[in-house]
């Protein structure tokens, strides 16, 4: 849709496509109060804001909605369809899918959560790489990290959403 269409949408019809980009509902409901928005610079910067504003509880909820890397998503919703896209990288090799599932068995080990990585253009090797040096961070370090990551990949899919 282009901005014009998602300024004029109505906001039940829009909400499971903002919140398909972060399952947040305060956050969908702030870039939603704000419309129209005059381009899709101030739309990206209002949510660029908000998702810097996340606490560790809305960072949780929405790492709910995230499958873990490697896992091939089922479904078609449109987050199972983003995933899937996004995680292309990751390939067919079996290999990489082991060490992939052994990485993030030691990552919800140790963080409780599960890795999050931004996998757009990046290569299985690219996010093992990333996963193990994360595996070495303190809970504070990981968890800015796992923000930013989540910020990315949210802003990544809201352009998604409106087709600049």
């Amino acid at each position: 849709m282009d901005l014009e269409e998602f300024n004029s949408t109505p906001a039940d019809r829009l909400r499971p496509a903002l919140a398909a980009c972060c399952d947040v509902p305060e956050w969908v409901e702030g870039i939603l109060a704000k419309r129209p928005y005059g381009d899709v610079a101030a739309l990206t910067a209002v949510a660029d804001q908000s998702l810097r504003e996340l606490d560790d509880n809305e960072v949780d909820r929405a790492l709910q909605a995230h499958p873990r890397i490697g896992d091939r998503p089922q479904g078609v919703s449109t987050e199972a369809s983003w995933s899937r896209n996004e995680q292309s990288g990751v390939g067919d090799d079996p290999g990489a899918r082991r060490e992939l599932a052994e990485g993030n068995r030691q990552y919800e080990e140790r963080f409780g959560r599960v890795f999050l990585i931004c996998a757009t253009g990046l290569s299985a090797q690219d996010m093992l790489t990333s996963l193990r040096e994360r595996l070495m961070h303190d809970e504070a370090t990981e968890a800015r990290i796992v923000h930013e990551e989540l910020r990315k990949i949210a802003l990544l899919r809201l352009a998604k959403v409106v087709d600049a």
